[in-house]
């Protein structure tokens, strides 16, 4: 019997399944659990290990946890040990026009998660797993006051993702997909995703976790 590989998603609340309303989705519909159930739940166990607000390399001191994606991220690499893949979806959040807002930069932060899982030391030197950077969806225009102040300017610039994370991909020699052309944010509140959007990166995903993975060869 062949042993299942471990997929870990790495994602703040497009990850954690935040519908617009403030509601988390149910777990079938989260983009993971749907990756899940499309590759195989005999085949691979996803875990989705994301937080609302998180970032790639940015503080957020206006929230009680830590939305840091670089400074938890070497810990959840020891916890959920030994990995085969780990996805990125992070980046909407550094859009706040209170954190970064420059996606320039913000692709830098992903290539710092890149780097971090690349040259940390593991646990009996078991090998880094494979990456896949995924660039979240755009935001939209909205009418939700304090998300439309708080995201202000990003719907342009959030247009900006694919083409500076996929240079990323291709430095680090890392998978990469654009959500962007398969979900689109809702209008409630220009950020998140419903249920129908979010299904839809699970299980466009899912074939090229499972050629990543190399699980079609089996």
């Amino acid at each position: 019997m062949i042993e299942a590989k471990t997929v870990l998603c790495y994602g703040d609340s497009l990850t954690w399944g935040d519908m617009p309303n403030g509601v988390r989705h149910r777990f079938e519909d989260r983009w993971p659990s749907v990756l899940n159930v499309e590759v195989g739940l005999d085949r691979v166990r996803v875990i989705n290990e994301s937080l609302g607000g998180r970032t790639t390399i940015f503080d957020d001191y206006a929230v009680a946890a830590n939305r840091n994606g670089a400074q938890i991220l070497p810990t959840i690499l020891e916890s959920h040990a030994p990995l085969d893949l780990i996805i990125f979806m992070l980046g909407t959040n550094d859009l706040k026009n209170y954190m970064c807002g420059n996606v320039t930069a913000i692709a830098r932060g992903m290539g710092r998660l890149v780097e971090i899982v690349k040259n940390h030391q593991y646990y009996l030197d078991i090998a880094a797993p494979e990456i896949l950077i995924v660039s979240p969806p755009h935001c939209v225009e909205t009418d939700e006051p304090v998300l439309a102040s708080i995201f202000e300017g990003a719907i342009e610039k959030s247009a900006e993702f694919a083409e500076k994370y996929k240079m990323v991909a291709e430095q680090y020699g890392c998978a990469f997909f654009d959500a962007a052309t398969i979900a689109n944010a809702s209008p409630v509140d220009g950020v998140h995703l419903d249920a129908q959007n979010t299904r839809a990166i699970g299980k466009n995903l899912a074939p090229i976790v499972a050629k990543i993975l190399k699980l079609n060869n089996k």
